[in-house]
């Protein structure tokens, strides 16, 4: 957190200056933060406490989600936030050796009112302690809202889309266990379901550093109109990086995109649940349709995932 927090903005869409630089931060992946970031997204693969196709223990694709999405924490009083996360896309170019210390950097680059709610893009990115480019973040936000207001809502409604998401399988296909190039349209991805506890939900939105949002205090969902604490969307995002590994190997680490739409809320002990489909191969890449579903059917986040398919993708064991 910023040592100098009297001097933080309140997280205010009028207050957003574009462009607003923040940052560079330095962050270190050490052995604390990949322990929490895989009980937070019940993510234990072993090339995140042991040997890894990169030599020694790799951090997880996503294990800076929040370093990238939180950056704005470094202007504003992150407890002042009632926003509403919309979009994310990231792209993941090298893997982060745990021990590194890294430098995440971005800054506000856009913001655009529709339909009477106020929307920012946060562009980051985290370099390793060579320079060498690890992941790049864009992320869209409806920041002058109140949650409760929001949620339940079409959340597509102020986003641009030049693709549809189908977010259906042939069931008359296999499911697809691991990447190909010719793998058949429609074929389904593995699937991957948990839910989230509070205990989760509080160490991935970082209760544990001051912080009392919606995702983490039921008090605060209660004061923005929820009945209770709602899943980050960033915490879903994890639970399909997940399971992309799990399809492309280590090619995911260094060529991975995931480029989501969250549209309904998901909330806490909600069972979700990752679907995917094939959609085709564009050169090296194998191109797919990804999505999350509650039990009821109600979809949370859809959109598209690709990465570079090698011959013999390595996948790393779960220890549990």
């Amino acid at each position: 957190m910023n040592s100098q927090t009297p001097q933080l903005k309140e997280a205010r869409y009028e207050l957003v200056e574009v462009p607003e630089p923040m940052g560079p931060v330095a962050v270190t992946v050490d052995r604390r933060k990949v322990l929490d970031y895989a009980f937070s997204e019940d993510d234990f693969g072993a090339w995140y406490f042991g040997r890894s196709p990169f030599g020694g223990p790799v951090g997880h694709p996503l294990v800076l989600a929040n370093d990238l999405l939180f950056l704005f924490y470094e202007n504003y009083d992150g407890n002042t936030a009632q926003g509403l996360h919309t979009h994310e896309h990231l792209t993941f170019h090298s893997p982060v050796e745990v021990g590194e210390t890294v430098t995440v950097s971005g800054g506000y680059t856009e913001k655009y009112e529709r339909r009477g709610q106020g929307y920012v893009v946060l562009e980051a990115e985290a370099r390793g302690a060579d320079g060498r480019l690890l992941v790049r973040h864009v992320g869209k936000e409806i920041m002058r809202t109140v949650a409760g207001e929001v949620t339940g809502q079409n959340r597509t409604a102020g986003q641009t889309r030049s693709r549809t998401v189908a977010g259906t399988c042939d069931p008359a296909l296999p499911p697809l266990e691991r990447a190909r190039l010719d793998a058949p349209e429609r074929s389904a991805l593995p699937r991957r379901t948990t839910s989230f506890t509070q205990d989760q939900m509080s160490v991935f939105s970082w209760a544990g550093r001051g912080y009392a949002n919606v995702h983490t205090h039921q008090e605060k969902a209660a004061a923005a109109g929820l009945d209770r604490t709602i899943v980050q969307a960033q915490q879903q995002t994890g639970l399909i990086v997940a399971n992309l590994v799990d399809v492309f190997g280590k090619s995911f680490f260094t060529s991975g995109e995931v480029d989501l739409r969250f549209v309904s809320p998901a909330f806490v002990n909600d069972e979700l649940t990752t679907g995917g489909a094939v959609v085709g191969a564009e050169g090296d890449r194998l191109l797919l349709e990804v999505w999350v579903d509650k039990a009821d059917g109600t979809r949370t986040a859809l959109g598209w995932a690709s990465a570079r398919v090698d011959d013999d993708p390595e996948r790393p064991a779960r220890l549990i």
